[in-house]
């Protein structure tokens, strides 16, 4: 089954670490609620715990998103377990967990269309073992039967370039632009392997999407051309749309498949 049919008329939506606007970002609930929605991908966080635990959190450390303190890395699971990661977005989900990426895997296995956009946050310049994190990732997908159905994210070059030196293009690789978010050390372009890039300015602005000119090089280029998750309302959407770009990645993904449906963009 081809689960990639997005294109310029038919804009997939991602959810961006889940229906971060209304749930708390990467637990099983905002997974669910996206589900729900109708999206075409979600989008999740994967670090390791102290005892080598996948995780899906977005920082480093707990502080932001749980009533912890602390690294994620400094952590077992089982202390990471005890912190609700879900007070802080509201009480009604207070007692929310962060979810391992097999709780994930368990959520989709069966849906028949979603795909997954799995953020690796192990980066070889700080974590000796996050090429060894990479393959346990690349080893679930397997086992899930998700290995057509998954783009991996890094912000780190080198690790993109792991992934396409070790596995070929077995994988999907999202990657970014302009080039310098990737960070140095590579010794090949990452957009001659990479299946879709995240389009970001070359100057920060309010919706951070570079120029339709950029996403028709990049799509001359091979790479699927998407916009981030800067896309927030109708102007975002419309810009996405004049750019070009075939999926959004959001946070409020209830209002952005509502702007494309109407606007005869999804499917």
């Amino acid at each position: 089954m081809n689960y990639w049919t997005q294109s310029k008329t038919n804009i997939y939506v991602a959810a961006h670490r889940g229906f971060r606007s209304q749930y708390p970002e990467n637990t099983l609930e905002a997974f669910q609620a996206a589900l729900d929605l109708g999206v075409d991908q979600i989008e999740t966080d994967i670090r390791v715990s102290m005892d080598g635990e996948l995780v899906l959190i977005h920082d480093a450390s707990v502080d932001r998103t749980t009533n912890g303190k602390g690294l994620v890395i400094e952590k077992n699971f089982a202390e990471l377990r005890t912190l609700d990661a879900g007070i802080f977005k509201g009480e009604q989900f207070k007692g929310a967990k962060i979810p391992t990426l097999i709780e994930l895997m368990e959520m989709v296995k069966d849906h028949p269309t979603i795909t997954l956009d799995l953020e690796l946050k192990e980066y070889p310049k700080n974590n000796p073992n996050a090429y060894e994190v990479c393959d346990r990732v690349l080893k679930i997908v397997d086992e899930y039967n998700f290995t057509d159905r998954v783009v991996l994210n890094s912000w780190s070059g080198q690790l993109n370039e792991y992934i396409f030196t070790t596995y070929g293009k077995k994988y999907r690789q999202h990657v970014y632009y302009p080039i310098h978010h990737l960070g140095g050390g590579m010794t090949i372009d990452p957009y001659s392997y990479a299946y879709c890039t995240c389009m970001f300015k070359s100057l920060f602005s309010d919706i951070n999407i570079a120029t339709k000119a950029e996403f028709d090089t990049m799509a001359a280029l091979g790479p699927q051309p998407w916009a981030g998750a800067g896309v927030k309302d109708e102007r975002g959407v419309d810009r996405a749309i004049e750019a070009g770009a075939t999926l959004i990645t959001c946070d409020n993904p209830d209002v952005i498949l509502d702007l494309l449906r109407k606007k005869g963009y999804h499917q």
